[in-house]
């Protein structure tokens, strides 16, 4: 195994495995994690590193995505005992919020360092400049991301105060495990992790490049900071050249006669159809995140962690010939369940490629059906401001309405609504870590309602009253972000959010 690889696993091990002392780095000399790459292959094998941090089931194969689907209203946790059920009833505190929330996305900043501040500094033939570039390109974006990952979880929506309020911290240097961060606002996080997506996008690669983030993928991710940012009109063309370059590249969205099974497709580079995943933690047998991965949690035959609501398949439901429906997985008793498991509808878009477990499952974390949407949630907000954008609107989001039920389709005669966009991501989107923020930085609450359904009879909210309603004006209003880890405060003397304490 290259050292360099090595070097950089142990470091993750070491992260993860702390309970105590300075989250950042926390190593001993015999695990620290390198500052330094002199090679092309030493680049390589430290992006391999990078990639394994975010195959964690306490990173993006579980707790990083599960988290803004348990927070908002379409799931929920089984019952109070449950993985996900911390993240469903609001339950962390200054006390028992776990640190790999922080430290995860922080070890992947920290190795993503490692590359940019020497990568230039390398020299290599001029058949490799394309691939060192691109390497360059691959950890700029995944610098982003962490860091937009990590401003979602600890700051407030930027569309609440402007960005004013604080944020993450941000890294962009080599830090060792004394290093004493100092907590930026959230307007400085969305400069810091717009720049880096708009620097990757001229350096990445264009190809399908199975399990690594590519051209396509980070301009879809660009145009969902975007749209956070509430620059709905970078949005809109964000969203638009992504479309663009994926389809010229033989991504195309699943067809509805795909879209159930599609999931588990095993694309590589000799597939003429890519499909549309843009973007994808790829889990095998042979290198598994394990049980508390999302395709186990999320499965009746895994974990059976975490549920559709009961009023989220009764919206679905509007529309019996919706293809979604067929991902959602009602468990019922003639199928050989147990109580504990049947009477509830389970997400099945974590299935396993052939011959392997659904623990095993990829990990899908950017979709080209998110372009579309992203693309017809701008114009809307566009033309709501009085920029007629509403054939594009009518354009992207009719594509969605339609692979979901042929028969149905966007009328061009009328304008397309944000709330009609926001409808469709929610029906799309399920399970995929969206619902919570999307609702926020629209400046709407969590409602948590409850329906009956006798199909989902064994489906009910326990969050409690005071949980059945979140967001802004509401006394849980803190809770929409997390309390710095313990950890971290005890060393770096961080500021808490606020209603946690110090």
């Amino acid at each position: 195994m290259n050292k360099i690889y090595k070097y950089v696993m142990m470091g993750i091990v070491a992260i993860s495995m702390s309970s105590c002392g300075n989250d950042w780095l926390d190593l001993d000399p015999s695990t620290s994690v390198p500052t330094k790459v002199t090679s092309k292959s030493e680049v390589d094998a430290t992006l391999n590193g990078i990639y394994s941090t975010m195959q964690s089931p306490y990173a993006y194969s579980g707790r990083l995505v599960y988290y803004g689907d348990m927070t908002g209203d379409d799931m929920q946790a089984v019952s109070s005992t449950k993985r996900t059920a911390s993240a469903y009833l609001y339950g962390f505190t200054k006390s028992n919020v776990p640190s790999s929330y922080w430290a995860y996305p922080y070890s992947i900043i920290q190795n993503c360092n490692v590359i940019l501040t020497n990568i230039d500094k390398i020299e290599v033939a001029d058949a490799d400049k394309q691939t060192m570039n691109d390497y360059k390109g691959q950890a700029l974006a995944l610098r982003g991301m962490s860091l937009f990952d990590l401003t979602k979880l600890y700051g407030y929506p930027y569309t609440y105060d402007n960005g004013a309020s604080l944020g993450a911290s941000i890294v962009t240097d080599v830090v060792d495990k004394d290093y004493m961060p100092q907590r930026s606002t959230v307007a400085q996080c969305y400069e810091q992790i717009i720049n880096d997506l708009e620097a990757s996008i001229n350096l990445l690669g264009e190809k399908f490049n199975k399990g690594k983030i590519n051209k396509w993928a980070a301009l879809t991710l660009l145009s969902r900071v975007y749209l956070y940012h509430g620059d709905n009109e970078k949005a809109l063309n964000a969203a638009k050249a992504a479309i663009e370059g994926a389809e010229s590249h033989q991504y195309q969205l699943w067809t509805n006669a795909e879209y159930p099974t599609a999931w588990s497709n095993d694309v590589s580079e000799a597939s003429t159809n890519k499909g549309e995943v843009l973007f994808e933690i790829v889990n095998l047998t042979t290198d598994s995140p394990g049980k508390e991965s999302l395709g186990y949690l999320y499965s009746p035959n895994g974990y059976y962690d975490g549920c559709v609501t009961k009023s989220f398949y009764n919206f679905l439901k509007k529309d019996n010939d919706d293809v979604r429906l067929k991902i959602i997985n009602v468990a019922t008793k003639a199928q050989g369940y147990s109580s504990s498991v049947y009477g509830r509808g389970y997400v099945n878009k974590y299935q396993p490629q052939q011959g392997e477990g659904v623990e095993d499952a990829n990990i899908p974390l950017i979709r080209l059906s998110e372009a579309y949407l992203n693309a017809a949630e701008a114009a809307a907000k566009l033309t709501a401001a009085g920029s007629d954008h509403n054939a594009e609107a009518v354009k992207y989001l009719g594509a969605i309405v339609s692979r979901a039920n042929p028969a149905k389709s966007v009328d061009a005669s009328s304008t397309v609504t944000v709330d009609q966009v926001l409808d469709e991501r929610r029906k799309e989107l399920v399970g995929e870590g969206h619902r919570m923020f999307d609702l926020l930085r629209n400046g709407k609450k969590v409602v948590r309602v409850e329906e009956s359904n006798s199909t989902l009879s064994k489906t009910k909210h326990t969050c409690g009253k005071d949980f059945m309603t979140i967001g802004e004006g509401e006394d849980n209003f803190y809770k929409i972000v997390l309390p710095l880890p313990l950890a971290e405060r005890n060393v770096s003397h961080l500021q808490n959010n606020p209603g946690y304490g110090e």
